[in-house]
């Protein structure tokens, strides 16, 4: 691989099912070892609860307040800074507590592909 500076357009953000919008910044087959998307959730709105098959997760909170939920775990608030690790397979949801769109960072290794995504309602 050569070194390379990645720009995502951010007229390419999509919103999806799972009720946020994504803007895909690193996902290459030719990198299978990571992918990199920024998520973003309108206020009061919360993710459907979901897992990964096969892919760690790590979320990297960068705008916004929200309320993580992690497998059977109480939920917990997250602010700019806080990274949350979600393990292969664990159930997770993330809900915006704030009044302006949580902004954060999803960090999949090996990379997210959409056959290991799993919805859970």
């Amino acid at each position: 691989m050569k070194a390379v500076v990645v720009r995502p357009d951010p007229g390419s953000e999509y919103p999806t099912p799972e009720r946020c919008a994504i803007l895909e910044a690193w996902n290459r087959p030719e990198d299978a070892a990571v992918s990199i998307a920024r998520a973003r959730v309108a206020p009061g709105v919360s993710t459907r609860p979901h897992r990964l098959r096969g892919v760690v997760e790590r979320y990297l909170i960068v705008e916004g307040q929200g309320a993580v939920r992690l497998g059977d775990e109480p939920g917990k608030t997250v602010g700019p800074g806080d990274v949350v690790v979600i393990p292969a397979g664990v159930s997770q949801s993330i809900r915006n507590i704030g009044d302006r769109d949580l902004v954060f960072h999803c960090i999949c290794t090996p990379r997210f592909t959409p056959d290991c995504y799993e919805s859970l309602d």
